[in-house]
């Protein structure tokens, strides 16, 4: 663990920050504003759609001009759309924060690399851990975004436009941070031409062929998907309820404990106990929360449940995160990486539109039973590939036995 890893991680904990306030006020900002409330949401989606629109072009800046400068000028989007978000709050215009939450969304995409970043900033053997570190710096999201959107909601006449203008000083402040982090020098144009050319790698349609890969996106992409239905909707369920912000406010400071305080030692228990056995916790834990969330609307009820949500996030990202590194070469990287943020932020954007149109119309209670299914869907995929790879090694295991024997 190495100084450039520890910034990589304050860096994940600014993202965060900015992700987090975007969530405790982006529902509630788009339903003052919203003209229907079924929409309300629609900002915190934008935020999705423009991260997976942006996938692409994140993932060919980081070709271009390596991790470096893409990661630096997704820090140049953050501030410019926290600008323009807050001119549509001051200016009460729902259209330009959608646009300007869609806008945000390439610099969404940029930290998603955050993690596998960590990956290549130390030794092959360390790099479970390495993730779980840079994973477990969004423990600064957890403590600063909800009490940066508490304080500054009301700096200025219109509530909210103090928290967007605080996200500027955040982006500012990760740029710095990012400048300091030494990363793998970017081979010269003709060196990478000729590696493209002697190692082009697998298609998209062969890695998603890979029982690995296939687990990793789907463990990936609904882990994040349920967090995101219940997360998003759980400002709008609570001030439903009755609640303050402030109590809002806390309850996501504690779900975002649970995501990231595990990372300290999440990948120490997957190098000890294998990646699986700590996902399938992960999707224990989603089933836990839904049951809590299903059990009564009080504080801690809903307390209780984010924090469950937000461990069995934990369990399933970073399991999922070494599960797919696990399934593709180095050729593949830029690929792979691109692909699995893809599907994350395109369930993320049915997920986050979702929740506000179920949690207004259908309730609290009918969104937590829809979770069901993609946990459920979750937990099918992990023991289908658990049987899948104990096949592959009872068969494996008499043909070993055979060559030696005639060896």
């Amino acid at each position: 663990m190495n100084k450039n890893l520890w910034l990589l991680a304050l860096c994940q904990g600014l993202f965060l920050t900015n992700n987090v306030v975007f969530i405790a006020i982006n529902g509630l900002v788009g339903l003052q504003l919203a003209p229907y409330g079924w929409i309300a949401t629609l900002p915190v989606m934008g935020y999705v759609v423009g991260g997976a629109l942006a996938t692409p072009l994140v993932a060919r800046a980081q070709r271009r001009w390596g991790r470096q400068v893409s990661f630096q000028i997704g820090l140049a989007v953050a501030l410019g759309s926290a600008l323009l978000c807050a001119q549509a709050a001051f200016t009460g215009n729902f259209w330009l924060l959608c646009t300007a939450t869609l806008v945000a969304g390439y610099y969404s995409a940029n930290g998603q690399l955050y993690r596998f970043a960590a990956a290549e900033l130390t030794a092959v053997a360390f790099r479970d851990r390495a993730v779980s570190l840079v994973l477990a710096g969004g423990l600064l999201g957890a403590i600063a975004g909800p009490n940066l959107a508490q304080h500054a909601r009301n700096l200025f006449s219109v509530p909210f436009v103090g928290a967007y203008l605080a996200l500027v000083g955040v982006a500012l402040l990760s740029m710095a941070l990012m400048a300091l982090i030494r990363f793998e020098p970017l081979p010269s144009a003709a060196a990478r031409a000729a590696s493209a050319a002697a190692a082009p790698g697998r298609s998209l349609g062969q890695l998603l062929r890979q029982p690995k890969f296939a687990v990793a996106v789907m463990g990936a992409a609904l882990g994040y998907g349920v967090m995101n239905l219940l997360m998003a909707a759980t400002p709008l369920a609570m001030q439903v309820c009755g609640f303050e912000f402030s109590d809002a406010a806390v309850v996501l400071q504690w779900h975002v404990i649970g995501m990231f305080a595990p990372g300290f030692f999440t990948g120490h228990l997957i190098h000890r106990f294998g990646v699986l056995p700590i996902m399938g916790v992960g999707v224990l834990l989603n089933l836990a929360c839904v049951l809590v969330a299903l059990s009564g609307q009080d504080l801690h009820q809903f307390t209780i449940a984010l924090a469950l949500l937000g461990v069995g996030w934990n369990f399933l990202f970073t399991g999922s995160t070494t599960l797919a590194m696990q399934a593709y070469r180095p050729e593949e990287k830029d690929r792979a990486q691109a692909s699995i943020n893809f599907f994350v932020f395109a369930t993320m954007a049915i997920t986050s539109f979702a929740s506000g149109a179920l949690v207004t119309t259908k309730g609290w209670e009918l969104l937590n039973y829809g979770s069901l299914v993609p946990i459920s869907l979750t937990g099918l995929g992990l023991i289908w590939l658990a049987w899948h790879q104990r096949r592959i090694t009872a068969s494996a295991g008499p043909i070993s036995r055979d060559n030696i024997n005639h060896g």
